[in-house]
């Protein structure tokens, strides 16, 4: 289920991923090449870095070298990370539902 925190996440990503300014006014992205599969590609690569960071804090605390704080900080965020890519496929595969019952 797609909560707004989820939406604004997502939003932010793709914001991100296509380095576009919210805060300018007419905010164009940055980079002429780029599209859709771009923003898959650095969603799919940010949820694998924070999963990763998140498994490398694990260890850490595990071997005594990292605070608990941050192993709670880089699970949450993974999670987030993983969330936010979730969102994105629910809604890209609702899209292609409606576009495939569309009448022709």
């Amino acid at each position: 289920m797609m909560t707004a925190l989820t939406a604004a996440k997502a939003y932010a990503t793709a914001q991100k991923a296509m380095a576009v300014d919210p805060g300018a006014p007419g905010a164009e992205p940055a980079g002429a090449g780029g599209g859709f599969g771009d923003i898959l590609k650095s969603a799919m690569s940010d949820a694998m870095k924070a999963s990763k960071t998140a498994e490398s804090q694990m260890v850490a605390q595990a071997q005594g070298k990292a605070q608990l704080i941050d192993v709670v900080t880089a699970v949450s965020s993974a999670e987030q990370s993983l969330s936010t890519v979730m969102a994105i496929r629910d809604q890209v595969i609702s899209a292609y539902q409606q576009i495939m019952a569309m009448p022709i």
